[in-house]
């Protein structure tokens, strides 16, 4: 009886495209945070457009899981996909896989508890998300079969220069308004009024100056 490679070739598709998600996802985080384009792209279309590619990710993930448990080349469990080291192929690299993936989720379900872990929180949080790119990159190359194809290597290495690039963009470019100052922080609504409040004050003492 020959072997099926339909949920093996439907695993190796669906990590590669997990990749490519969370490396667009990671871009586009950046993206936000940085404002490349000013005033021209509304930062709520790309929060939306962020928030979309990593659910897809998480969803390119879980069909990637569920085929690893359903495909016969390897004898994978569901609890595998939970607890890292359980699956005997590569246990290492397959564990960074575990790792960034439930890692991954934790960083999704952040953005509905926002306010309830608070916005310092929140951010420190999403920066582990560069441990997650680098952690997927691993996994990718160390475990994954394709890795020995002409253009797997070229495929990590643009993925790691783009994200590399734009990190490196985004410490040294100041964020740009359109061409105006840097507005006031939105995780910290505060901010803004505390600012009017000055403001008002120095209005207030304007006249008795005269």
């Amino acid at each position: 009886m020959t072997h099926d490679p339909t949920f093996w070739i439907i695993a190796r598709a669906s990590g590669l495209v997990a990749y490519g998600l969370l490396t667009a996802s990671v871009l586009l985080g950046i993206v936000l945070k940085g404002r490349p384009f000013g005033r021209s792209v509304k930062p709520a279309a790309i929060t939306d457009v962020h928030r979309f590619t990593a659910v897809l990710g998480l969803i390119a993930i879980a069909i990637h899981g569920t085929s690893l448990v359903l495909d016969r080349t390897i004898s994978i469990t569901p609890l595998a996909l939970l607890v890292p080291g359980l699956i005997p192929y590569r246990p290492l690299w397959t564990s960074l896989g575990v790792v960034a993936a439930e890692a991954m989720l934790l960083v999704y379900v952040s953005f509905s508890q926002r306010k309830r872990i608070g916005a310092r929180a929140w951010r420190r949080l999403h920066w582990t998300t560069y441990a997650i790119f680098a952690l997927a990159t691993l996994h990718g190359i160390a475990a994954g079969t394709d890795t020995t194809r002409p253009w797997a290597l070229p495929m990590y290495g643009a993925a790691v220069g783009a994200v590399l690039a734009a990190a490196g963009w985004r410490a040294l470019v100041p964020p740009t308004q359109g061409g105006t100052a840097r507005e006031p922080n939105r995780d910290r609504p505060g901010a803004l009024h505390r600012l009017r409040g000055v403001r008002g004050r120095g209005a207030e003492v304007a006249p008795a100056g005269r």
